[in-house]
């Protein structure tokens, strides 16, 4: 009998180590280094699928003479999905798409499937619901479920024995976590099954062409549960975050090796499904009609798309001696720096106030092109002034004062100006050489200068 194997994997990072210890040394966590069942050498059918793309009989190529005609990629009948996929499904591609409990991910891919199965062979595998919790799922939601494959099986070398036979082109895990793989002792969940369930299914679908969604479940921070490892090997891995009490969802890209990162696609919850949002600055500019201080509207780059939010500040005085500052879609960080850089450049002081700012609609805003919005938002509403609602901002704040440009201002102009923008505050760099119609465009190059045109 072959001697029993084990390592130590850390489940945030996948840093491996000989023997278990409080922190992980790679990324300090503590209590994330788990035990993880190491096979001696593999069941026959992995030892088949050598080689991370499942390839055998492989040989050296020059780069020039691979053929990529070979596998086009094919529409998903969902345009916001097929924007953040980067254009459509690769086929032998493994996409990961995560997200929090009812957020819409077994939706998403139920319509995604049934839509699908008229076009070619789909197959759609649940571990976690039983096939009449999807079946009446799908006639909830009024979708064609007359060619769509279903398997309920939570074992990976069963699974992909079938679909072997099946030959589908598209497939649906539902749910990662409760796959296992019977070479690994452990519990469905646990480090050690979920990592090698993850590389035997991306394995298969390399090796035939497949493609392949994997649901992953989310921890209380908002991170993919399972090992780090997870998100190497797989393709493609997007986030479906929405609030519950709010009806809009966004499908976010953190990895494509075929397409954009940062990529966002904007869905609807609706009675029949997820319904894709063609315009998204739209619902995240329902402004009121009444216009208050510390409200502005910027403008964000998303992918390879201009996207126009509301920005809100609320500038109090605190009652405490450590003044809050409280960041809610926006860099907590960021803004206390922006806070200083507004009181040494801008000549505002802010240290007995309480500073509050929100983007509307729920988007998370991780680019730098929110500095200039957020400071006079702030400014707004620390002097109870009232912006133009006809106006809009972007551009990255420094340290020393000045406004740095941004990547596509021209696009961000042309995008606000179709809105019906009628003035734009940005930085003097991004000022195009051709005039936009309907829209007046203020370059500013240091922060005393924005200040002034309020």
């Amino acid at each position: 009998m072959a001697k029993r194997k084990t390592a130590y994997v850390c489940s945030d990072c996948g840093a491996e180590y000989p023997r278990w210890q409080g922190q992980c040394n790679d990324c300090n966590a503590w209590n994330t280094i788990t035990e993880f069942v190491v096979s001696p050498g593999g069941s026959p059918k992995e030892r088949n699928l050598r080689g991370y793309a499942g390839q055998t009989g492989a040989k050296i190529e020059t780069l020039n003479n691979i053929d990529v005609s070979a596998l086009p990629r094919f529409t998903s009948n969902f345009s916001e999905l097929d924007r953040v996929l980067g254009g459509g499904i690769v086929p032998g591609s493994a996409i990961l798409i995560g997200g929090s409990p009812g957020a819409g991910k077994s939706t998403l891919l139920l319509q995604v499937m049934c839509n699908l199965a008229s076009q070619r062979s789909a197959l759609y595998v649940t571990g976690e619901e039983s096939l009449q919790q999807v079946a009446m799922r799908a006639q909830r939601l009024n979708l064609p479920n007359e060619k769509l494959n279903m398997l309920a099986e939570t074992s990976v070398e069963t699974i992909c024995e079938l679909a072997l036979a099946l030959k589908p082109q598209i497939m649906v895990i539902d749910s990662i976590q409760v796959m296992h793989v019977s070479d690994v002792q452990s519990a469905p969940g646990s480090v050690s099954q979920v990592r090698e369930s993850a590389a035997y299914l991306t394995r298969f679908a390399k090796q035939h062409h497949i493609a392949m969604f994997l649901v992953g479940h989310v921890t209380k921070d908002g991170s993919l549960a399972g090992p780090k490892v997870l998100e190497h090997c797989i393709d493609c891995s997007m986030m479906l975050e929405g609030e519950s009490d709010s009806r809009y969802r966004t499908l976010r890209s953190q990895k494509n090796r075929f397409g954009a990162v940062n990529e966002l696609g904007v869905f609807g919850m609706t009675e029949r499904g997820l319904k894709e949002v063609s315009n998204p600055s739209a619902i995240f500019l329902s402004r009121d009609e009444e216009q208050s201080p510390g409200s502005i509207v910027m403008v964000v780059w998303e992918g390879t798309r201009p996207l126009l939010v509301e920005i809100q500040a609320l500038v109090d005085y605190s009652q405490t001696a450590n003044p809050r500052r409280v960041a809610v879609g926006l860099e907590q960080n960021r803004m206390a720096m922006l806070l200083a850089v507004l009181h040494r450049h801008g000549d505002v002081q802010m240290n007995d106030q309480d500073v509050f700012a929100n983007v509307v609609g729920g988007v998370k805003v991780t680019e730098t092109s929110a500095d200039l919005a957020l400071l006079l938002s702030i400014v707004s509403s620390f002097r109870n002034k009232i912006l133009d609602a006809e106006l809009i901002a972007f551009g990255e704040v420094g340290l020393a004062g000045e406004i740095r440009p941004v990547p596509n201002g021209s696009e961000r102009i042309s995008e606000a100006a179709k809105h019906g923008f009628k003035r734009a505050i940005v930085p003097k760099a991004n000022v195009p050489k051709q005039k936009i119609n309907g829209i007046e465009i203020i370059g500013v190059s240091r922060l005393s200068e924005a200040l002034e045109v309020l």
